[in-house]
């Protein structure tokens, strides 16, 4: 039998004619396709603004000097994430603080509470997976102490909290468009706010400082999407909802096939919160058959696409842990997840047969 494959990266025939018409155009750098994929990224987002950058990383950067943070400020955000998180607090000159997590995955609110003091300037929370952090809780925080509050949504296309769509909660949102997010293109970044002072700063600090030729708003560097990448991006932003409708169905699927088996705790949606499934996250605990690299092993050798997604705690991540900027905070919860969790396929791009495959290979290692 075929693998099936944990993600799956395709160009269709939309999106090719759209490059094309751009090739045809003979205008490849930013230009009217990015100000279609802002306008309808906004739209989607519900936010007065979107600006379009070169990378999801480029994205949190840019938010973070737009809200004004900078050497001597500190920011609170997650222990479990892609490195690039603290990246670009750590660019913008900031010291970086870690609150645990919670059972979700994302920063628990209480431990956020704990650690803001007088030198914080920004929480920076990510929606790990597709599922939002507690943002009402977070940005509550935020307004309480005066913060900016940048979400790290680079793998929450579309989700939402009470109805209301992740990037649009405080300062900015920052979202990804790396080939395996659920919109993507290959490279660039998409960043959400409803302050029109953020937006024009976002703006210039993307176009080396200018807000048109020559006319230098102050520092910025080169962080623009091209035409190219905004062509490839802009019909899925389009078909987002049926796109997330469809790994909601799949997660599902997996959800009633998995439950009961011994030993795997399954993902959880707290009320109120639309998960858009960019991965499904299982737990490998104590008294299952085997452990999480084990299931792992086994899984790969039966041809199921798996990933662990992350494998350390940030703080446990060499460089980071001897970086003078970033805190030895304690994140307990956050160690203890990144031995322990396993992403299974759940992708879009999948049939129904193969995720019963996914379930029966789980089912065939741990039992149940």
């Amino acid at each position: 039998m075929s693998a099936v494959p944990l993600v799956q990266v395709s160009v269709d025939d939309e999106a090719r004619a759209a490059v094309g018409r751009v090739l045809d155009s003979g205008h490849l750098a930013q230009g009217p396709v990015v100000a279609e994929l802002e306008a309808a990224f906004a739209e989607a987002s519900g936010t007065a603004h979107c600006v379009a950058v070169s990378n999801g990383t480029t994205a949190l950067q840019a938010a973070l000097l737009a809200a004004g943070v900078g050497p001597g400020d500190e920011v609170v955000t997650s222990p479990f994430s892609f490195i690039a998180t603290v990246n670009a607090a750590i660019a913008v000159g900031a010291r970086v603080r870690f609150a645990d997590i919670g059972p979700d995955f994302c920063l628990d609110p209480d431990a956020v509470d704990a650690l803001v003091g007088p030198r914080t300037r920004a929480l920076l929370p990510v929606h790990l997976y597709g599922l939002p952090a507690d943002l009402p809780s977070l940005a509550a925080t935020a307004r309480r102490h005066g913060l900016a509050l940048v979400e790290d949504a680079a793998q929450a296309h579309g989700a939402a909290v009470a109805g209301r769509p992740v990037g649009g909660w405080g300062t900015a949102g920052c979202f990804s468009l790396y080939a395996t997010k659920n919109v993507s293109a290959g490279e660039g970044g998409l960043v959400t706010t409803d302050d029109d002072a953020v937006a024009d700063r976002l703006r210039t600090l993307r176009n080396q400082g200018m807000r048109a030729r020559y006319d230098y708003a102050g520092w910025g560097s080169n962080w623009r999407l091209s035409d190219l990448h905004a062509a490839i991006a802009l019909p899925q932003v389009r078909r987002l909802g049926a796109v997330n409708a469809r790994r909601r169905a799949n997660a599902d699927r997996l959800t009633a096939a998995l439950t009961g088996v011994p030993g795997l705790v399954l993902p959880h949606v707290p009320a109120g919160r639309e998960h858009v499934w960019h991965q499904y996250t299982v737990r490998v605990e104590d008294g299952a058959a085997v452990d999480r690299d084990g299931l792992s092993a086994a899984l790969t050798a039966a041809g199921v696409g798996n990933a662990v997604f992350y494998p350390q705690a940030l703080p446990d991540v060499a460089h980071l842990a001897a970086h003078p900027d970033v805190a030895d905070d304690p994140v307990p919860a956050a160690r203890a997840a990144a031995g322990r969790v396993l992403s299974l396929p759940v992708g879009h791009h999948l049939a129904d047969a193969q995720l019963d495959r996914v379930a029966e290979a789980v089912r065939e290692v741990l039992g149940g």
